[in-house]
């Protein structure tokens, strides 16, 4: 009997611990066609996502350089715009307000790219974010190579105006998307920018990701 209620009891135990492992809730996007990719809890993710955002160096409206060490462990949104812009843009900084608004304080990270870093300098980036009361100090607005940008936009973030379309590289880049990535700096999520059912979710992913620890 006693050793019948130890293996019982033993067999409710592992039952448990296993239930604890979770599976994660949110896709995981591996390539610029944007396929989901649901992960088990017990499987290899390094094996089965190997696509991570690239190492990167650039500077923001503080004239503070900003590099992937500033992402590393926190959850972060990317997106891709230019001050000059008067279609899409003001609805793209309108939606990461909205972002920034929900998760003050809170460890999250954005990143928003000028797509047209000529003339987008320090001082260009300053006055945007002030024209538009960005003060949250985990939003960066990022200027510095075009070459630079370009590349880490289409090759790490698979930013596109048209999904998993390859552009030339002097081709200009201008999308609505928003890209959520996780700690680890791999792809969790794509959004439309000027949506604001869209941003809603986005908000709604973060938080599920701020659970996956």
């Amino acid at each position: 009997m006693r050793i019948a209620f130890l293996l019982g009891c033993s067999i409710l135990f592992a039952g448990s611990c296993k239930s604890d492992v979770k599976d994660a809730v949110l896709p995981y996007y591996d390539t610029a066609d944007f396929t989901p990719v649901f992960v088990k809890a017990q499987q290899n993710i390094d094996v089965k996502i190997p696509h991570r955002i690239a190492d990167f160096s650039f500077t923001d409206q503080h004239d503070k350089a900003i590099t992937q060490k500033d992402i590393e462990g926190k959850i972060h949104v990317a997106n891709f715009f230019f001050t000059s812009c008067g279609s899409i843009c003001p609805k793209l900084t309108t939606g990461m307000a909205s972002v920034s608004d929900s998760y003050l304080n809170a460890g999250v990270v954005m990143l928003s790219y000028s797509v047209n870093p000529s003339t987008d300098n320090v001082i260009a980036l300053n006055a945007y974010a002030a024209k538009n009361g960005i003060t949250d100090p985990n939003w960066h607005l990022l200027t510095g190579s075009k070459s630079e940008i370009y590349s880490i936009a289409r090759k790490s973030y698979f930013a596109e105006e048209d999904l998993g379309l390859t552009k030339d590289s002097t081709s200009f880049l201008h999308t609505e998307h928003f890209l959520l990535i996780d700690k680890t700096r791999r792809i969790r999520g794509i959004y439309n920018g000027t949506l604001e059912l869209e941003i809603e979710q986005l908000i709604k992913d973060i938080a599920e990701l701020k659970k996956e620890g």
